[in-house]
């Protein structure tokens, strides 16, 4: 039922990609200058020999010592084959539960994320970034940007909103280029018409309101429609419990009310600020959706995961909220034919809009990233250098304790 509430949503957008040639050249896309990996490789080297560095490991974790960040740096970026890829996998593991887990380096994040792009295993990339509580990949913005471009270039919109939901758990949308390429890739994934459970729509819909809250625009304003609306279909068939849980997302009661909230500012507000046609299309098919199914135990067509065989908490204050449904239909309906009236529909579907401002915004936004990143790059290898210049010292010191504790050994058997 889903794909059935996103149809009209999308068909505009569906017309776009076959119509439009910019959109199968994808020249908007990140440049090769941002995906470039020359400054990368052009760090300075620290060959090793990874059976070595796995053997000192072991032994370490046999011990019950702890292993340091450089030692696991120093695996990572000197991964040479697909095979690695698996055997650094489960050193950030271990690493991760061991006494040192809050030492991974940023560029050690980094790193891990590029060799499993340079070796095709990008699965594990994002396999380990899900998954992050237990490999302690916490990636930066820009190390996000490339694994969200890589997705969307091979069409794979699924997988580049899972990063973006990674994105949207960090509260991370704090670069322009992370903002266009986060929205491009969820009005993508809209376009090809999913099956969502309701928990897929709990994750699209607090994507798309964090993310279009960083642009005040129409793109901006619509994306905060739809994702209020689906947080607010969750709220009506789950609670509200089921909405803020384990999200970055305000835990009062109404973002059905809040969606409606968003159409109202734009009527009242003054300038260009309007909404897309096709979103408020979707709101009004999601609200009669849920009139449809208000006096059902939960909607059959939305079972097909485990999660819906849970009961859920469902409380006296969120029953007060679903008998509002009615209300929230009818002012729906006002506002809409307001804004009609007013001129502040826009015709252009979301993911026209979305593909519009990649085109036009994206190129410019490169920039002060790419130069952001050439200096983060060169903070790295200073600190990487002040931690191998620690290293040297300490085993100089702890060659030096041995000898001392040999020579007095020596000197009590003389004795």
């Amino acid at each position: 039922m889903a794909s059935s509430v996103l149809k009209r949503c999308v068909t505009a957008a569906v017309k776009v990609k076959r119509l439009s040639p910019s959109f199968s050249a994808r020249r908007w896309l990140l440049s090769a200058a941002y995906t470039d990996t020359k400054l990368w490789e052009a760090r300075e080297k620290d060959p090793q020999n990874l059976a070595e560095l796995a053997a000192t490991m072991d032994r370490t974790y046999d011990k019950n010592l702890p292993v340091s960040s450089l030692t696991v740096s120093r695996f990572v970026e000197n991964i040479s084959c697909r095979e690695e890829i698996d055997q650094a996998e489960y050193y950030l593991y271990k690493f991760r539960h061991s006494p040192n887990c809050w030492y991974l380096r940023d560029w050690t994040v980094h790193s891990w994320i590029r060799q499993c792009l340079k070796y095709g295993a990008r699965e594990k990339a994002l396999y380990t970034l899900k998954n992050k509580v237990q490999y302690g990949i916490f990636p930066d913005d820009f190390t996000f940007n490339l694994l969200i471009d890589l997705y969307i270039k091979d069409g794979d919109f699924k997988s580049a909103c899972s990063v973006v939901e990674e994105v949207m758990l960090q509260e991370a949308f704090n670069l322009p280029t992370t903002q266009i390429l986060s929205l491009y890739a969820l009005g993508s994934y809209l376009a090809t018409r999913p099956q969502l459970t309701v928990s897929e729509e709990r994750v699209l819909g607090a994507s798309l309101l964090i993310c279009g809250l960083t642009q005040d625009s129409t793109i901006g304003l619509s994306a905060q429609l739809l994702g209020n609306a689906l947080l607010g279909k969750v709220e009506n068939l789950k609670g509200i419990h089921a909405v803020f849980r384990g999200m970055p997302l305000f835990w009062g009661r109404g973002y059905m009310s809040r969606a409606l909230d968003v159409m109202e500012r734009v009527a009242a507000a003054s300038g260009d600020m309007k909404l897309s046609k096709d979103t408020l299309a979707y709101v009004n098919d999601l609200l009669q959706e849920l009139s449809s199914t208000s006096d059902s135990d939960s909607s059959g067509e939305e079972s097909g995961g485990e999660e819906d065989k849970k009961e859920e908490t469902v409380d006296e204050d969120d029953v007060a909220e679903q008998a509002k449904l009615p209300q929230y239909a009818s002012r729906f309906k006002e506002l809409s034919s307001q804004l009609e009236s007013q001129g502040k529909v826009d015709s252009t579907s979301f993911h026209d809009l979305v593909t519009a401002l990649a085109q036009q915004n994206l190129a410019a936004a490169e920039k002060p990233d790419l130069e952001q990143y050439e200096s983060r790059v060169q903070a790295w290898e200073a600190e990487k250098k002040q931690l191998i210049q620690r290293e040297k010292e300490m085993r100089v010191k702890a060659e030096q304790e041995r000898q001392e504790r040999l020579a007095a050994k020596a000197a009590a058997q003389q004795a």
